[in-house]
Protein backbone atom coordinates (compact mmCIF):
# COMPACT_ATOMS: atom_id res chain seq x y z
CA UNK A 1 0.00 0.00 0.00
CA UNK A 2 1.64 3.19 -1.28
CA UNK A 3 -0.01 6.17 1.25
CA UNK A 4 1.11 9.65 2.10
CA UNK A 5 2.19 12.15 4.48
CA UNK A 6 -0.15 14.57 6.26
CA UNK A 7 2.42 18.13 6.83
CA UNK A 8 1.09 21.37 6.69
CA UNK A 9 2.35 23.17 3.44
CA UNK A 10 3.94 26.67 3.63
CA UNK A 11 0.93 28.33 1.35
CA UNK A 12 -1.45 27.48 4.52
CA UNK A 13 -2.78 24.43 2.29
CA UNK A 14 -2.64 20.81 3.57
CA UNK A 15 -0.22 18.14 1.56
CA UNK A 16 -0.32 14.80 1.27
CA UNK A 17 3.21 13.97 0.52
CA UNK A 18 4.26 10.94 -1.26
CA UNK A 19 6.25 8.92 0.71
CA UNK A 20 9.15 7.13 -1.19
CA UNK A 21 10.61 4.93 1.37
CA UNK A 22 12.65 5.61 4.69
CA UNK A 23 15.67 6.91 2.99
CA UNK A 24 13.71 9.40 1.20
CA UNK A 25 14.55 12.32 4.10
CA UNK A 26 11.77 15.33 4.53
CA UNK A 27 15.12 17.76 3.28
CA UNK A 28 15.04 15.82 -0.32
CA UNK A 29 10.76 15.95 -0.10
CA UNK A 30 10.93 19.81 1.35
CA UNK A 31 13.89 20.91 -1.54
CA UNK A 32 13.07 18.04 -4.70
CA UNK A 33 9.31 17.99 -4.38
CA UNK A 34 7.86 20.66 -2.82
CA UNK A 35 10.37 22.80 -4.17
CA UNK A 36 11.25 24.52 -0.60
CA UNK A 37 14.33 25.59 -1.34
CA UNK A 38 14.83 27.91 1.84
CA UNK A 39 15.58 24.83 3.86
CA UNK A 40 18.86 24.02 3.39
CA UNK A 41 21.02 21.60 3.60
CA UNK A 42 24.53 21.61 5.00
CA UNK A 43 26.37 18.88 7.12
CA UNK A 44 23.66 16.29 6.64
CA UNK A 45 24.34 15.09 10.24
CA UNK A 46 22.06 17.77 12.16
CA UNK A 47 25.21 19.94 13.23
CA UNK A 48 24.60 23.08 11.56
CA UNK A 49 21.02 24.19 11.46
CA UNK A 50 21.09 25.09 7.75
CA UNK A 51 17.91 22.69 7.39
CA UNK A 52 15.66 23.86 10.67
CA UNK A 53 11.92 23.54 10.23
CA UNK A 54 9.49 23.55 13.43
CA UNK A 55 7.60 20.33 13.65
CA UNK A 56 4.29 19.95 15.18
CA UNK A 57 2.44 17.75 17.29
CA UNK A 58 -1.16 18.14 19.25
CA UNK A 59 -0.89 17.79 22.72
CA UNK A 60 -2.77 15.15 24.93
CA UNK A 61 -5.98 17.41 25.30
CA UNK A 62 -5.42 17.61 21.18
CA UNK A 63 -7.04 21.78 22.22
CA UNK A 64 -3.21 22.98 20.82
CA UNK A 65 0.41 22.14 18.86
CA UNK A 66 3.24 21.88 20.45
CA UNK A 67 6.14 22.95 18.13
CA UNK A 68 9.75 22.44 17.99
CA UNK A 69 12.48 23.16 15.50
CA UNK A 70 13.93 19.93 14.12
CA UNK A 71 16.61 18.78 11.64
CA UNK A 72 15.08 18.12 8.17
CA UNK A 73 17.83 16.61 7.01
CA UNK A 74 18.22 13.35 8.46
CA UNK A 75 14.48 13.13 9.90
CA UNK A 76 13.00 10.22 7.22
CA UNK A 77 10.15 11.78 5.74
CA UNK A 78 7.77 9.36 7.76
CA UNK A 79 8.85 11.38 10.64
CA UNK A 80 5.92 13.82 9.77
CA UNK A 81 3.66 11.55 9.45
CA UNK A 82 -0.08 12.89 11.37
CA UNK A 83 1.98 15.82 12.34
CA UNK A 84 2.12 19.44 11.06
CA UNK A 85 5.13 21.09 9.79
CA UNK A 86 6.42 24.75 9.25
CA UNK A 87 9.10 25.58 6.99
CA UNK A 88 10.54 29.05 6.62
CA UNK A 89 8.34 30.03 3.80
CA UNK A 90 5.50 29.38 5.88
CA UNK A 91 6.91 32.38 8.46
CA UNK A 92 4.87 35.61 7.96
CA UNK A 93 2.53 36.73 5.16
CA UNK A 94 2.69 37.77 1.13
CA UNK A 95 1.80 41.18 2.64
CA UNK A 96 4.26 41.21 5.90
CA UNK A 97 7.55 40.04 6.80
CA UNK A 98 7.33 38.27 10.56
CA UNK A 99 8.66 40.37 13.55
CA UNK A 100 11.53 37.78 12.99
CA UNK A 101 12.24 37.89 9.97
CA UNK A 102 12.04 41.91 10.32
CA UNK A 103 14.11 41.88 13.11
CA UNK A 104 16.80 40.03 11.15
CA UNK A 105 16.75 42.25 7.99
CA UNK A 106 17.16 45.62 10.55
CA UNK A 107 20.02 44.14 12.23
CA UNK A 108 22.11 43.38 9.71
CA UNK A 109 21.34 39.88 10.47
CA UNK A 110 22.48 38.23 7.68
CA UNK A 111 25.41 37.96 5.12
CA UNK A 112 25.80 35.32 2.63
CA UNK A 113 22.59 34.18 3.59
CA UNK A 114 22.89 30.44 3.55
CA UNK A 115 22.72 29.66 7.17
CA UNK A 116 19.80 32.58 7.72
CA UNK A 117 16.66 30.36 7.51
CA UNK A 118 18.06 28.49 9.93
CA UNK A 119 18.57 31.08 12.14
CA UNK A 120 14.98 32.52 10.88
CA UNK A 121 13.11 29.12 11.81
CA UNK A 122 14.68 28.55 15.59
CA UNK A 123 14.25 32.26 16.29
CA UNK A 124 10.68 32.19 15.46
CA UNK A 125 10.33 29.08 17.56
CA UNK A 126 11.59 30.71 20.54
CA UNK A 127 9.36 33.81 19.95
CA UNK A 128 6.01 31.41 20.00
CA UNK A 129 7.37 29.98 23.53
CA UNK A 130 8.13 33.22 25.25
CA UNK A 131 5.88 36.30 24.77
CA UNK A 132 8.36 38.45 26.37
CA UNK A 133 12.40 38.73 25.55
CA UNK A 134 13.97 36.69 27.23
CA UNK A 135 17.91 36.77 28.86
CA UNK A 136 20.62 36.83 26.54
CA UNK A 137 22.04 33.25 27.82
CA UNK A 138 18.13 31.94 26.82
CA UNK A 139 19.00 33.00 23.61
CA UNK A 140 22.15 31.41 23.22
CA UNK A 141 20.89 28.30 24.45
CA UNK A 142 17.97 28.43 21.85
CA UNK A 143 20.34 29.03 19.09
CA UNK A 144 23.40 26.10 19.82
CA UNK A 145 22.32 24.09 16.76
CA UNK A 146 22.73 27.25 14.86
CA UNK A 147 26.08 27.84 13.23
CA UNK A 148 27.05 30.95 11.51
CA UNK A 149 30.61 31.38 9.67
CA UNK A 150 30.09 34.99 8.17
CA UNK A 151 27.92 37.44 9.81
CA UNK A 152 28.64 36.92 13.50
CA UNK A 153 26.12 36.41 16.44
CA UNK A 154 26.06 39.89 17.61
CA UNK A 155 23.70 41.10 15.56
CA UNK A 156 21.46 37.89 15.27
CA UNK A 157 21.28 38.03 19.30
CA UNK A 158 20.47 41.61 18.44
CA UNK A 159 17.82 40.46 16.23
CA UNK A 160 16.19 38.49 19.37
CA UNK A 161 15.87 41.19 21.39
CA UNK A 162 14.22 43.74 18.72
CA UNK A 163 11.95 41.59 17.36
CA UNK A 164 9.69 41.52 20.53
CA UNK A 165 9.37 45.36 19.55
CA UNK A 166 8.00 45.27 16.16
CA UNK A 167 3.86 44.96 16.00
CA UNK A 168 2.72 41.45 15.39
CA UNK A 169 1.37 40.40 12.34
CA UNK A 170 -2.16 39.18 12.21
CA UNK A 171 -1.72 35.51 10.64
CA UNK A 172 0.53 33.46 12.43
CA UNK A 173 1.43 30.15 10.60
CA UNK A 174 2.07 27.86 13.76
CA UNK A 175 -1.29 29.33 15.48
CA UNK A 176 -4.02 28.83 12.30
CA UNK A 177 -7.04 27.42 14.58
CA UNK A 178 -8.88 26.71 11.58
CA UNK A 179 -6.32 24.84 9.86
CA UNK A 180 -6.07 23.14 12.68
CA UNK A 181 -9.25 21.81 13.11
CA UNK A 182 -9.03 20.35 9.31
CA UNK A 183 -5.96 18.45 10.19
CA UNK A 184 -6.43 17.23 13.67
CA UNK A 185 -9.60 14.75 11.68
CA UNK A 186 -6.78 13.98 9.17
CA UNK A 187 -3.90 12.98 11.67
CA UNK A 188 -6.79 10.37 13.25
CA UNK A 189 -7.55 8.93 10.15
CA UNK A 190 -3.91 9.11 8.48
CA UNK A 191 -2.88 5.04 7.76
CA UNK A 192 -0.70 3.23 10.52
CA UNK A 193 1.27 1.38 7.89
CA UNK A 194 3.53 3.08 4.35
CA UNK A 195 4.32 0.96 2.14
CA UNK A 196 6.47 1.63 -1.23
CA UNK A 197 9.86 0.77 -3.11
CA UNK A 198 9.95 -2.68 -1.33
CA UNK A 199 9.99 -0.62 2.19
CA UNK A 200 7.53 -0.67 5.32
CA UNK A 201 7.05 1.32 7.85
CA UNK A 202 4.97 0.74 10.76
CA UNK A 203 3.10 3.59 13.74
CA UNK A 204 2.50 0.98 16.70
CA UNK A 205 0.27 3.64 18.90
CA UNK A 206 0.99 2.05 22.33
CA UNK A 207 3.35 -0.53 23.70
CA UNK A 208 1.06 -3.43 23.37
CA UNK A 209 0.91 -2.61 19.87
CA UNK A 210 4.54 -2.29 19.49
CA UNK A 211 5.38 -5.28 21.63
CA UNK A 212 3.47 -7.67 18.66
CA UNK A 213 5.17 -5.85 15.81
CA UNK A 214 8.40 -6.31 17.75
CA UNK A 215 7.92 -10.02 17.73
CA UNK A 216 7.08 -10.25 13.96
CA UNK A 217 9.57 -8.02 12.72
CA UNK A 218 12.64 -8.88 15.09
CA UNK A 219 14.59 -7.51 12.10
CA UNK A 220 13.12 -4.49 11.60
CA UNK A 221 15.08 -0.99 12.70
CA UNK A 222 13.28 0.76 15.73
CA UNK A 223 13.15 4.67 15.00
CA UNK A 224 12.55 7.13 17.81
CA UNK A 225 13.97 10.47 16.72
CA UNK A 226 16.25 9.45 13.97
CA UNK A 227 19.05 11.20 15.04
CA UNK A 228 21.38 8.16 14.93
CA UNK A 229 19.63 6.57 12.46
CA UNK A 230 18.94 9.11 9.71
CA UNK A 231 23.24 9.17 9.80
CA UNK A 232 22.91 5.56 8.45
CA UNK A 233 21.05 6.86 5.68
CA UNK A 234 22.66 10.31 5.30
CA UNK A 235 26.79 9.20 5.46
CA UNK A 236 26.28 5.72 5.43
CA UNK A 237 23.88 5.05 2.28
CA UNK A 238 22.25 2.49 4.45
CA UNK A 239 19.04 0.62 3.02
CA UNK A 240 15.95 0.30 5.67
CA UNK A 241 13.32 -2.14 4.11
CA UNK A 242 11.73 -2.50 7.39
CA UNK A 243 11.23 0.56 10.44
CA UNK A 244 9.03 0.41 13.27
CA UNK A 245 8.27 4.69 14.20
CA UNK A 246 8.49 4.82 18.16
CA UNK A 247 6.91 8.73 17.87
CA UNK A 248 3.19 7.69 18.24
CA UNK A 249 3.08 5.27 21.56
CA UNK A 250 2.02 7.72 23.94
CA UNK A 251 2.73 5.31 26.60
CA UNK A 252 6.41 5.56 26.21
CA UNK A 253 6.35 9.20 25.92
CA UNK A 254 5.88 9.81 29.29
CA UNK A 255 7.26 10.28 32.82
CA UNK A 256 5.54 8.90 35.64
CA UNK A 257 6.58 9.74 39.44
CA UNK A 258 6.53 6.22 41.58
CA UNK A 259 7.04 5.46 45.03
CA UNK A 260 10.65 4.42 43.94
CA UNK A 261 11.32 7.60 41.89
CA UNK A 262 11.05 8.37 38.28
CA UNK A 263 9.68 6.00 35.46
CA UNK A 264 10.60 7.53 31.93
CA UNK A 265 9.48 6.13 28.93
CA UNK A 266 11.77 5.15 26.58
CA UNK A 267 10.48 7.01 23.80
CA UNK A 268 10.12 10.16 25.57
CA UNK A 269 12.28 13.04 23.68
CA UNK A 270 15.83 14.29 25.23
CA UNK A 271 14.58 17.32 26.00
CA UNK A 272 11.13 16.23 28.27
CA UNK A 273 13.36 13.50 29.71
CA UNK A 274 16.30 15.89 30.81
CA UNK A 275 13.76 18.67 32.21
CA UNK A 276 11.85 15.83 34.17
CA UNK A 277 15.06 14.79 35.75
CA UNK A 278 16.71 18.45 36.43
CA UNK A 279 13.32 19.10 38.95
CA UNK A 280 15.09 16.04 41.16
CA UNK A 281 18.88 17.04 40.14
CA UNK A 282 19.57 20.28 39.46
CA UNK A 283 22.66 20.06 39.13
CA UNK A 284 22.69 18.54 36.04
CA UNK A 285 21.52 21.38 34.46
CA UNK A 286 24.86 22.43 32.40
CA UNK A 287 25.02 18.99 31.32
CA UNK A 288 21.92 19.18 29.52
CA UNK A 289 21.98 22.31 27.60
CA UNK A 290 25.30 21.05 26.38
CA UNK A 291 23.57 17.34 25.03
CA UNK A 292 23.80 17.79 21.39
CA UNK A 293 21.22 20.99 20.72
CA UNK A 294 18.04 21.63 20.92
CA UNK A 295 16.66 20.47 17.39
CA UNK A 296 18.42 17.12 18.13
CA UNK A 297 17.30 17.10 21.91
CA UNK A 298 13.44 17.72 20.34
CA UNK A 299 13.62 14.18 18.83
CA UNK A 300 16.26 11.75 19.67
CA UNK A 301 15.06 9.99 22.72
CA UNK A 302 16.22 8.70 25.88
CA UNK A 303 15.75 5.02 25.39
CA UNK A 304 17.35 5.21 21.82
CA UNK A 305 20.45 7.19 23.52
CA UNK A 306 20.86 4.33 25.95
CA UNK A 307 19.98 1.98 23.79
CA UNK A 308 22.94 2.89 20.66
CA UNK A 309 25.52 1.31 23.09
CA UNK A 310 28.02 4.29 21.86
CA UNK A 311 30.31 4.73 24.85
CA UNK A 312 30.10 8.55 24.32
CA UNK A 313 26.80 8.76 24.83
CA UNK A 314 25.85 11.66 27.36
CA UNK A 315 23.19 10.21 29.28
CA UNK A 316 24.41 6.91 30.54
CA UNK A 317 26.82 7.78 33.08
CA UNK A 318 24.44 9.70 34.51
CA UNK A 319 22.14 6.59 34.50
CA UNK A 320 24.73 4.66 35.59
CA UNK A 321 25.16 7.02 39.02
CA UNK A 322 21.68 7.35 40.08
CA UNK A 323 21.92 3.44 39.71
CA UNK A 324 18.79 3.56 37.25
CA UNK A 325 17.44 0.42 36.00
CA UNK A 326 16.01 -0.62 32.41
CA UNK A 327 12.42 -2.03 31.84
CA UNK A 328 13.02 -4.77 28.43
CA UNK A 329 9.83 -5.92 27.21
CA UNK A 330 9.66 -8.95 24.43
CA UNK A 331 8.07 -11.96 23.86
CA UNK A 332 8.94 -13.52 26.86
CA UNK A 333 7.38 -10.72 28.77
CA UNK A 334 9.22 -7.68 30.92
CA UNK A 335 12.37 -8.27 32.66
CA UNK A 336 14.38 -5.65 34.90
CA UNK A 337 18.39 -4.63 34.54
CA UNK A 338 20.68 -2.50 36.07
CA UNK A 339 21.65 0.04 32.95
CA UNK A 340 25.83 -1.00 34.21
CA UNK A 341 24.56 -4.92 32.93
CA UNK A 342 23.09 -3.35 29.90
CA UNK A 343 26.30 -3.25 27.92
CA UNK A 344 28.40 -6.13 26.73
CA UNK A 345 30.58 -4.37 24.51
CA UNK A 346 31.34 -1.77 22.17
CA UNK A 347 28.18 -1.24 21.00
CA UNK A 348 26.66 -4.47 21.96
CA UNK A 349 23.97 -4.94 24.61
CA UNK A 350 21.56 -7.25 26.17
CA UNK A 351 18.72 -6.42 23.83
CA UNK A 352 17.53 -9.94 22.41
CA UNK A 353 15.91 -10.05 18.84
CA UNK A 354 12.58 -9.51 20.21
CA UNK A 355 13.09 -6.75 22.76
CA UNK A 356 12.60 -3.50 23.04
CA UNK A 357 13.37 -0.62 26.02
CA UNK A 358 10.20 -0.16 27.34
CA UNK A 359 11.18 2.25 30.17
CA UNK A 360 13.96 3.65 32.29
CA UNK A 361 13.44 3.83 36.32
CA UNK A 362 15.41 6.21 38.37
CA UNK A 363 15.70 6.01 41.87
CA UNK A 364 14.26 8.68 44.21
CA UNK A 365 17.04 11.04 45.41
CA UNK A 366 17.41 10.30 49.03
CA UNK A 367 18.85 12.31 51.66
CA UNK A 368 22.69 13.74 51.92
CA UNK A 369 23.38 13.07 47.99
CA UNK A 370 26.22 14.82 46.31
CA UNK A 371 25.53 14.99 42.99
CA UNK A 372 27.58 16.44 39.55
CA UNK A 373 27.93 15.82 35.87
CA UNK A 374 30.80 16.85 33.87
CA UNK A 375 31.19 17.16 29.76
CA UNK A 376 34.94 17.96 28.42
CA UNK A 377 34.48 18.17 24.62
CA UNK A 378 36.51 20.47 21.80
CA UNK A 379 33.70 22.70 21.77
CA UNK A 380 31.19 23.73 24.37
CA UNK A 381 28.14 23.35 22.50
CA UNK A 382 26.45 20.79 20.28
CA UNK A 383 29.67 18.63 20.24
CA UNK A 384 30.54 15.29 21.34
CA UNK A 385 32.14 13.88 24.47
CA UNK A 386 35.79 13.20 24.56
CA UNK A 387 35.27 12.10 28.81
CA UNK A 388 32.10 12.77 30.88
CA UNK A 389 31.76 11.88 34.50
CA UNK A 390 28.84 11.35 36.92
CA UNK A 391 28.62 11.13 40.35
CA UNK A 392 26.60 10.48 43.26
CA UNK A 393 27.95 10.12 46.54
CA UNK A 394 25.85 9.84 49.56
CA UNK A 395 27.06 11.29 52.82
CA UNK A 396 26.70 11.46 56.49
CA UNK A 397 26.51 14.39 58.70
CA UNK A 398 30.14 14.60 59.10
CA UNK A 399 31.07 14.61 55.04
CA UNK A 400 32.40 11.09 55.16
CA UNK A 401 31.23 8.77 51.98
CA UNK A 402 28.86 5.99 53.03
CA UNK A 403 28.04 5.41 49.35
CA UNK A 404 29.74 6.28 46.20
CA UNK A 405 28.73 5.83 42.45
CA UNK A 406 30.71 7.22 39.67
CA UNK A 407 30.64 6.60 36.04
CA UNK A 408 32.65 7.77 33.23
CA UNK A 409 32.01 8.04 29.24
CA UNK A 410 34.58 8.08 26.84
CA UNK A 411 37.28 5.94 28.80
CA UNK A 412 36.53 2.30 27.91
CA UNK A 413 34.41 0.64 24.63
CA UNK A 414 31.33 0.78 26.75
CA UNK A 415 29.95 3.73 29.43
CA UNK A 416 31.36 2.40 32.96
CA UNK A 417 31.79 2.51 36.45
CA UNK A 418 34.60 3.83 38.16
CA UNK A 419 34.88 0.84 40.78
CA UNK A 420 37.71 1.01 42.17
CA UNK A 421 37.63 4.83 42.66
CA UNK A 422 34.51 3.73 44.30
CA UNK A 423 35.96 1.33 46.49
CA UNK A 424 38.85 3.75 47.32
CA UNK A 425 36.08 6.62 48.90
CA UNK A 426 33.65 4.62 50.94
CA UNK A 427 34.21 5.69 54.89
CA UNK A 428 36.49 8.68 53.76
CA UNK A 429 35.33 11.88 54.00
CA UNK A 430 35.01 13.95 50.86
CA UNK A 431 37.85 16.25 51.08
CA UNK A 432 40.57 17.00 48.06
CA UNK A 433 43.14 15.08 49.70
CA UNK A 434 40.95 11.73 49.96
CA UNK A 435 39.96 12.32 46.09
CA UNK A 436 43.27 12.75 44.62
CA UNK A 437 44.44 9.78 46.63
CA UNK A 438 41.06 7.73 45.27
CA UNK A 439 41.52 8.73 41.95
CA UNK A 440 44.79 6.63 41.40
CA UNK A 441 42.41 3.57 40.94
CA UNK A 442 41.25 5.06 37.76
CA UNK A 443 43.92 3.01 36.41
CA UNK A 444 42.98 -0.25 37.54
CA UNK A 445 39.21 0.88 36.35
CA UNK A 446 40.13 2.07 32.72
CA UNK A 447 42.35 1.75 30.05
CA UNK A 448 41.12 4.36 27.48
CA UNK A 449 41.97 4.81 23.98
CA UNK A 450 43.50 7.68 21.80
CA UNK A 451 41.60 8.67 19.00
CA UNK A 452 41.26 11.80 17.16
CA UNK A 453 39.22 13.58 20.19
CA UNK A 454 41.47 12.88 22.46
CA UNK A 455 44.44 11.00 23.42
CA UNK A 456 44.81 7.90 26.58
CA UNK A 457 46.82 10.18 28.66
CA UNK A 458 44.88 13.30 27.97
CA UNK A 459 41.62 11.10 29.27
CA UNK A 460 43.49 9.87 32.00
CA UNK A 461 44.64 13.17 33.32
CA UNK A 462 40.93 14.38 32.88
CA UNK A 463 39.10 12.12 34.48
CA UNK A 464 41.34 12.56 37.60
CA UNK A 465 40.91 16.29 37.40
CA UNK A 466 37.06 15.86 36.96
CA UNK A 467 37.21 13.79 40.54
CA UNK A 468 39.45 16.64 42.31
CA UNK A 469 36.84 19.19 40.86
CA UNK A 470 34.12 17.43 42.58
CA UNK A 471 35.97 17.57 45.58
CA UNK A 472 37.04 20.52 45.75
CA UNK A 473 32.90 22.13 44.99
CA UNK A 474 32.12 20.09 47.78
CA UNK A 475 34.45 21.65 49.98
CA UNK A 476 33.37 24.99 48.84
CA UNK A 477 29.77 24.18 49.20
CA UNK A 478 30.17 22.95 52.94
CA UNK A 479 32.42 26.23 53.66
CA UNK A 480 29.73 28.62 52.42
CA UNK A 481 27.39 26.47 54.36
CA UNK A 482 29.01 26.48 57.56
CA UNK A 483 29.89 30.25 57.18
CA UNK A 484 25.74 30.89 56.44
CA UNK A 485 25.06 28.80 59.81
CA UNK A 486 27.40 30.82 61.91
CA UNK A 487 25.94 34.14 60.85
CA UNK A 488 22.17 32.79 61.16
CA UNK A 489 23.51 31.42 64.82
CA UNK A 490 22.84 34.38 67.70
Amino acid sequence: MHSASIIYGHDGRIVHAGWKGNAHTLLQHLREERRLTGTKEGCAEGDCGACLVLLGEFTSSRDSVRWRSVNACFLPLSAVHGRLLVTVESIGCPSALHPVQAAMVEEHASQCGFCTPGFVVSLYEHYLRHPQPTPVEQVHRQLSGNLCRCTGYAPILRAARSMYRLPRIARDAAADASLLQRVRTLVDAAPRVLESHGETVMFPASSDELAAQRQAHPEAVLLGGGTDVGLWVTKQLRALPKVIHLAGVGDLRGVVRTGHGLRIGAALPLEDAAEALARDFPELAELWQRFASPPVRHVATLGGNIANGSPIGDSMPVLMAFGARLLLRGAAGRRAMAIEDFYLGYQRTALRPDEFIEAIDVPARGNNLFVRAYKVSKRRDDDISAVSMALALRLDGDGCVTAARIALGGMAATPKRARGVEAALRGRTLDAAAMTSSAAALADDFTPLSDHRASAGYRMRVAGNLLLRAALEFEGTERARLECQEEAEP
